[in-house]
């Protein structure tokens, strides 16, 4: 394997969509009200990818430096133990990535003030300590609220505020959907893992209540982001258009017929990149249809 390969797949670029889709929808929302400036949506863009990037590399680095990584199966982005890529490669990419996304974020905090500079930290701060640290909290039971707080309503809301310069409550109902879709993703890849996550002692719900319970609070989920968006639509907080958003809803049928009918790993892996799919298909209907909302209301 070339180390350009390499690297395409310790990145993990089929998760980045969970980076892009949350400020695609904030931005959106603030081009409805007619305030966008692509000067401000790049950086934000990049800066979310990058973060996303170094999250991936550091699970990498972590789930080799523990003791119970060697009993993680050998998926095409374990780049380490595969030997394509060195630890020390790993660890030195995560910190590029950080480095380039911190000095974006320092600009955007000059242009934006303080609030990018808690949000920032806060999301800093969840992407290291995530699979790093003395107690990975992802381990304890505490990845899900963390996706959906930081990937959700932290991205939405401040792409949003990166563009007005203000927070609105409709935003942050706004988010609800993406962070239930983006949170969706982590459930399916942690339905996937059962078996090797309880090999490890691992919390999460799927290892605590099994299969079954993981499988409705992944059905909850996506039903929640769906119906959170013919709510908002309904309440006229969005534009109809907005609607075009459930052309998703077979994607998201597909993703559950995998995880619910999978009885291997093999089977329910399929689920993951389903899953982000319909993060992807969700989030990025439902930008444009709210950006159309500032010409038809």
């Amino acid at each position: 394997m070339s180390k350009i390969k390499a690297w395409f797949w310790a990145i993990r670029p089929f998760s980045i969509s969970a980076a892009v889709v949350p400020v695609f929808v904030g931005s959106a929302f603030a081009f409805s009200g007619g305030k966008f400036s692509l000067f401000r949506f790049l950086p934000v863009v990049i800066a979310g990818i990058l973060v996303q990037m170094a999250t991936n590399l550091i699970d990498e680095y972590s789930d080799h430096a523990r003791p119970e990584g060697e009993q993680k199966i050998i998926a095409p982005y374990k780049v380490i133990a595969l030997g394509t890529l060195t630890a020390k490669e790993v660890k030195m990419g995560a910190f590029v990535c950080f480095g380039i996304a911190t000095a974006i974020g320092i600009y955007l905090i000059y242009l934006c003030g303080l609030p990018i500079l808690f949000m920032c930290l806060g999301a800093a701060a969840a992407a290291y300590f995530y699979s790093a640290g003395p107690l990975p909290l992802g381990k304890i039971g505490l990845g899900q609220p963390l996706v959906f707080v930081f990937m959700g309503l932290v991205m939405v809301s401040g792409s949003y505020y990166v563009q007005t310069g203000s927070f609105t409550p409709d935003i942050f109902w706004l988010a609800l959907p993406v962070g239930c879709t983006v949170t969706a993703i982590l459930a399916s890849n942690n339905i996937r893992d059962m078996e090797e996550d309880r090999a490890v002692q691992k919390r999460t719900i799927v290892t605590v209540f099994g299969r079954r319970v993981a499988w409705w609070e992944y059905l909850l989920l996506v039903a929640a982001a769906f119906l959170t968006m013919i709510v908002l639509v309904i309440a006229k907080q969005i534009s109809p258009v907005a609607l075009i958003s459930l052309l998703a809803v077979p994607q998201s049928v597909l993703a559950l017929r995998i995880l619910r009918k999978g009885r291997n790993r093999p089977e329910l892996a399929r689920g993951v990149p389903a899953t982000a799919n319909l993060h992807w298909y969700f989030g990025a209907l439902l930008a444009v249809g709210v950006a159309l909302g500032r010409f038809i209301k």
